[in-house]
């Protein structure tokens, strides 16, 4: 389904619809509310993604999202795309937005690469290990109140690995250890949490126009996120476009 969009007054956001969360993604974007209306593209094939001026990636599974897409013709076009444009990666999509992930299934795991961490599947447990958490989230629109995290067999960053012509990272929100599940292993419970050295605690962060968060704000009734992504990493990059001719 499509929205189409009739000039520069709109903004275009694609989600990549093969697998996953994609149709609470839609619902979540259909709630921003900006100077420029977000029209929204499910992205299925290379001719949609043409469309778009930015994409979400969506919690599901990882492995299934990289191989539907590639079946689909998806995966070198998403790769030149995320060069240019912004894309938001959450849960499932942020493992496919890292340049190097652990805990991948037998047989490996297709990456896009385009923002310079390194992650591990799952690394806060199984499906049991699924929890919720209040965040504090930078740069959020009423950032005094606590954004709602629901992590499911969510993803842990191992280490964030800044080229020097890469963007800088910018980290967003972190978790405290004390509301991590007492089964996980990925952070010990008395590790200090406050440590700006140690990448494991954080669950949002931006590179350049990238988005990257290993929860999913898509599955809660609140949209700050999804206006964050449009207002802070998609509207800017429109901005610094030419005008057509």
């Amino acid at each position: 389904m499509e929205q189409r969009s009739s000039g520069r007054d709109n903004v275009t956001v694609g989600i990549l619809a093969l697998q996953g969360a994609f149709a609470e993604h839609q619902v979540m974007l259909q709630k921003v509310s900006l100077k420029r209306r977000v029209v929204i593209v499910l992205v299925r094939q290379p001719e949609d993604l043409d469309k778009c001026d930015a994409l979400i990636i969506p919690g599901g599974e990882s492995t299934t999202i990289a191989l539907l897409a590639r079946l689909a013709g998806l995966l070198e076009p998403l790769r030149e795309f995320l060069k240019t444009k912004p894309v938001w990666g959450t849960c499932a999509g942020a493992i496919l937005l890292a340049r190097a992930v652990e805990g991948a299934k037998k047989g490996g795991q297709e990456l896009l690469g385009g923002v310079s961490v390194a992650i591990e599947r799952n690394g806060f447990g199984s499906q049991v290990e699924s929890f919720e958490a209040p965040l504090e989230v930078e740069g959020l629109r009423e950032s005094n109140k606590p954004f709602h995290g629901i992590f499911i067999r969510a993803p842990v960053v191992l280490s964030l690995n800044p080229g020097p012509t890469d963007p800088p990272i910018q980290i967003i929100s972190r978790i405290s250890t004390s509301l991590l599940p007492a089964g996980q292993t990925a952070v010990p419970s008395d590790e200090d949490d406050t440590d700006p050295r140690d990448p494991r605690t954080i669950v949002a962060l931006r590179q350049g126009m990238h988005l990257l968060t290993t929860f999913h704000p898509e599955l809660t009734k609140d949209n700050r996120f999804h206006e964050y992504f449009v207002r802070e990493c998609v509207l800017p990059t429109l901005s610094r476009a030419p005008s057509p001719v």
